[in-house]
């Protein structure tokens, strides 16, 4: 039996309201969503503003998310892409809309090394009647403020279930 959340959106954007200006909020926050999504969570990214339509994640470089090269495993950046477009998104969708990745499309430009910064901007239709696709893109910077990668995410909006 699966759950819903008619307003997974707005309850996000609740917690994020509620939490960011406390102590440790941002992170507390990012920690929330990990436990929401387990494998999110592994890279440690860490939410530093959220707004309906817009997310901006932090990624540290450290040893768990680097490769053999030195550098920001490709794994990792496509992960952080995704959880960014994920709240970007939801938060811009009405209510009961859900969404589902089906598909992503990364373009790296350099090695990821230092801390990242991943931005979305998701444009989201005003009503979902019947299913559709939404990209997100999603651009990861690093500490210069030079492209790293960019990611095309693809998701699968449905709408509201029917009671």
């Amino acid at each position: 039996m699966s759950t819903t959340y008619p307003a997974a959106g707005a309850a996000l954007l609740a917690n994020w309201q509620r939490l960011h200006r406390l102590p440790f909020g941002k992170r507390l926050f990012s920690w929330a969503v990990g436990r929401t999504a387990p494998y999110t969570g592994t890279i440690g990214g860490l939410y530093t503003d959220v707004r309906p339509g817009y997310a901006r994640v932090e990624l540290r470089d450290r040893r768990r998310v680097r490769n053999h090269l030195a550098s920001v495993h490709a794994v990792a950046l496509v992960n952080l892409a995704e959880m960014t477009s994920g709240v970007a998104l939801l938060t811009a969708l009405p209510p009961g809309v859900r969404g589902i990745v089906t598909g992503l499309s990364i373009t790296y430009a350099k090695k990821a090394r230092g801390t990242l910064v991943c931005e979305t901007h998701a444009d989201a239709p005003p009503s979902v009647t019947e299913p559709i696709v939404q990209d997100v893109e999603a651009i990861v910077r690093d500490a210069d403020g030079e492209e790293v990668a960019r990611c095309t995410v693809h998701w699968r909006l449905s709408p509201p279930a029917k009671a």
